[in-house]
């Protein structure tokens, strides 16, 4: 009895978050409402805010319930080839519709919601800035990037510029504006030449 109700919420659960996605995609994040969702699903309001306290975190849920491809790095030996094309992904991700409108509206609303912003971090940034350290720190050990370089002041500087991009240029992310940032990013973190005698 106990698994045919907790099957029952899960196809609830699933019938909430797909209408979420349905709606935002129609009439976009702003216009959005629980109480269209809830009417959409066939589902209670209250039940709704009993899972979630706040749109935000309804469609935070709803877009990571997504079996979207995992954003992670491949490894061919050249680290700065290997970044472009995970960034490229990324880009990809926040940048096509249908869905990359509805990413960006997250991201918006994570500097407006904590709890949407501890998430956020928590269960999407958080996770690929780890890959991101994880991919330096062995390019670094190769010899690829400056020894004593700071792996998160790395990750600092090829994120920040894509976050300012999205969040207060407003302007649209690009695999051109990625391939610029990550040429910009790699003048300062490449391997030091080594002096040359008598310099």
């Amino acid at each position: 009895m106990a698994d045919k109700r907790g099957s029952r919420v899960a196809d609830r659960t699933d019938a909430i978050m797909r209408t979420t996605l349905e709606l935002g995609q129609e009439v976009g994040y702003a216009k959005l409402s629980i109480e269209a969702v809830a009417a959409r699903a066939g589902a209670g309001k209250h039940t709704i805010y009993r899972r979630w306290p706040s749109k935000g975190a309804l469609f935070l849920d709803s877009l990571l319930s997504l079996n979207e491809p995992e954003l992670n790095y491949p490894d061919t030996g050249d680290i700065e080839a290997d970044l472009r094309e995970q960034i490229h992904a990324a880009v990809d991700l926040l940048s096509k519709p249908p869905l990359g409108p509805l990413y960006q509206a997250v991201l918006v609303e994570a500097q407006q919601d904590p709890q949407v912003a501890e998430a956020l971090n928590e269960r999407f940034i958080g996770p690929q800035e780890e890959k991101t350290i994880a991919r330096l720190r062995k390019a670094r050990d190769q010899g690829q990037l400056s020894s004593d370089f700071d792996l998160s002041l790395a990750m600092a500087l090829l994120s920040g510029p894509f976050y300012f991009q999205v969040l207060i240029a407003r302007q649209p992310l690009t695999r051109e504006y990625v391939d610029r940032v990550i040429e910009a990013v790699f003048a300062g973190i490449g391997p030091k030449a080594p002096p040359t005698a008598g310099g």
